[in-house]
């Protein structure tokens, strides 16, 4: 099945997000023609003894089908929303429902190697063949029309000034293990955008535009209290949360840190306040039962581009319920 991508065109030259999702299309395909020919090869083994050897070449190839991971993820969150931009939008939500369906066979995968020990040669051997055909199947199809229809229509509709700012944000989220060097060549410089005349209660930020009253509106309805401590150790800001654990008044704000807590606990703040300030430490966290409750309390140290510490951020959150989950949820109620 790798063979026949082998012999599509090259859309795009190395550096290219495009050319990069293509290659990376070779290598994993050729990875699904070897999970079949172990898979193959185990069943004609007939025993656990004669298969010793495909069974550590079948742990690395899971391994690498794990690392496949990024893949997906920057097609999904860079390649697919530039799409949308220009009005392409039913394309990047199948190839969104494939990804999920090859994740579901990988899923399949990684759930018979771990139950393997538990299952008899002959049947895990059976189910290992089928998984392996279904996977090299999906992949097979699933990359055929990203090559030869998605692609091919993200460079007829995106600007070429486009393309650097999707390539720095693949870099973003990184790229798998197996992803060739070559293919990762440096590829243009991002467009720097012209500043624009910003509106008034508007704050542009590197990731989005959002007015003074939406900003307000998220802090208060994140789950838990956040506050804000300047690098004065002042207490600068707290979130209106619906639900509080500690009173909070306006009357903090501009109090010293140190003072809105027991004497018995101060130096447990200095020091933090302290490792925050060095460099020591960028996150810490405390948990303690209150009225029958677990309350989980985490610290973290805010800093600018160049690692100046501004401050630090409380959060506070009621996680009774929370260390109750188990299994999974994936439908509302």
């Amino acid at each position: 099945m790798s063979k026949s991508l082998e012999k599509e065109q090259t859309l795009a030259p190395a550096g290219h997000p495009i050319h990069i999702l293509m290659e990376e299309h070779k290598i994993l395909l050729h990875f699904a023609d070897e999970l079949v020919t172990v898979a193959k090869g185990m069943r004609e083994a007939g025993n656990a003894d004669s298969a010793a050897d495909k069974m550590e070449k079948l742990r690395l190839l899971v391994q690498r089908f794990k690392e496949s991971a990024s893949h997906y993820l920057r097609e999904e969150n860079v390649l697919f929303p530039y799409l949308e931009k220009h009005g392409i939008t039913e394309p990047p939500a199948i190839m969104w429902m494939d990804h999920d369906k090859v994740r579901e066979i990988e899923k399949s995968l990684y759930g018979l190697i771990d139950s393997q020990k538990r299952t008899s040669f002959s049947d895990f051997s059976k189910q290992l063949q089928e998984i392996a055909l279904a996977l090299a199947d999906m992949l097979s199809k699933h990359f055929h029309k990203e090559n030869n229809i998605l692609f091919p229509t993200a460079l007829k509709v995106f600007a070429e000034t486009e393309w650097p700012e999707v390539r720095h944000q693949f870099d973003d989220i990184g790229y798998c293990a197996f992803t060739p060097e070559q293919a990762l060549v440096a590829f243009g410089i991002p467009k720097v955008q012209a500043s624009e005349p910003q509106a008034e209660g508007v704050l542009t930020f590197e990731t989005g535009v959002l007015t003074k009253e939406q900003i307000e509106a998220i802090f208060n309805a994140l789950p838990g209290e956040v506050t804000f401590v300047g690098k004065d150790d002042t207490v600068r800001y707290y979130a209106q949360s619906k639900e509080r654990i500690f009173v909070r008044t306006p009357a903090v704000i501009g109090r010293k840190v140190q003072q809105c807590h027991p004497e018995k606990s101060v130096h447990v703040v200095n020091k933090l306040l302290e490792d925050f300030k060095s460099g020591r430490r960028d996150a810490a966290a405390f948990w303690i039962n209150m009225q029958g409750r677990l309350v989980y309390i985490r610290y973290f140290a805010v800093r600018g581009k160049k690692g100046d510490y501004l401050g630090c951020i409380e959060t506070t959150e009621d996680i009774t319920e929370i260390v109750k989950i188990e299994g999974e949820k994936k439908l509302l109620d």
